[in-house]
């Protein structure tokens, strides 16, 4: 039986990681594809980040601590991003407090939100404080701290200080990683504590992370899955991860 391109991808990506290189010819040869469909597999994992093409094949980013430029991920997954933020939008209240952490997933929500929204926001990200301030009818809070210009959002004491003095209705969160076994991870320590301090501060969590987050471990944790309540997602998320990730607690969303 064929599998889909998802399916695909994530088996590619999977040999990648377990064996340090894969090869066009060997993955045509074992999926039962044309080496061109392998190409293209390969391809799109290197657009999300999750490879780099070597001769006759690719390698894994598998390093605990690589973390691309915000602007590089911006162009990754950008049609997943945009829908996984749509869903987002559609889970916060219609009144109360918001609190969103830096990320290029989180940015398209700030984005999508509409501008009428009578919402208050509080972030520690200033590009998305800066789009949030177009909203007339939004009341935004810019958290201050030390500038992370990998993320462009504040950490460190000033943060943490001002994140544990509040109390929101639902936080909306990135992370770099999703796994059953480690749970939310980060490659940054000091990004890891905000997004701790964020969970303990709020009533409801949904983390935002594509696809091709899942199945990958940092140096960091914040979160074990069981902390968190909803995980929104693409269609690129198997069916049996989607499961595994459900039985570990949080509801997931494919958007």
């Amino acid at each position: 039986m064929a599998m889909y391109a998802e399916e695909r991808q994530q088996q590619i990506l999977t040999l990648a990681r377990t064996k340090g290189r894969v090869d066009v010819t060997a993955l045509a040869k074992s999926l039962d594809v044309t080496t061109e469909t392998v190409r293209r597999d390969l391809d799109r994992l290197v657009r999300q980040g999750l490879l780099t093409r070597v001769h006759g094949g690719a390698i894994p980013h598998n390093r605990i601590d690589f973390e691309p430029e915000l602007s590089k991920r911006d162009t990754m997954a950008t049609a997943e991003k945009s829908r996984i933020a749509r869903a987002a939008l559609s889970l916060l209240p219609r009144q109360g407090t918001i609190l969103i952490d830096g990320g290029t997933t989180t940015a398209r929500l700030a984005a999508a939100v509409p501008d009428d929204s009578e919402l208050t926001f509080a972030t520690n990200a200033w590009p998305i404080a800066s789009l949030l301030s177009n909203r007339p009818g939004a009341t935004v809070h810019l958290i201050g701290g030390r500038i992370r210009r990998r993320t462009m959002a504040a950490v460190d004491a000033w943060a943490l200080e001002a994140i544990a003095s509040i109390n929101v209705d639902v936080a909306c969160l990135g992370t770099n990683g999703v796994s059953v076994k480690r749970g939310l991870t980060t490659p940054d320590a000091s990004e890891c504590a905000i997004k701790a301090a964020m969970i303990e501060s709020a009533r409801k969590v949904v983390i935002l992370a594509d696809s091709s987050k899942y199945d990958n471990n940092h140096f960091a944790r914040f979160a074990r899955l069981g902390d968190v309540d909803v995980i929104i997602s693409d269609g690129g998320l198997t069916e049996p991860a989607r499961e595994a990730i459900m039985e570990a607690g949080p509801d997931v969303l494919i958007a």
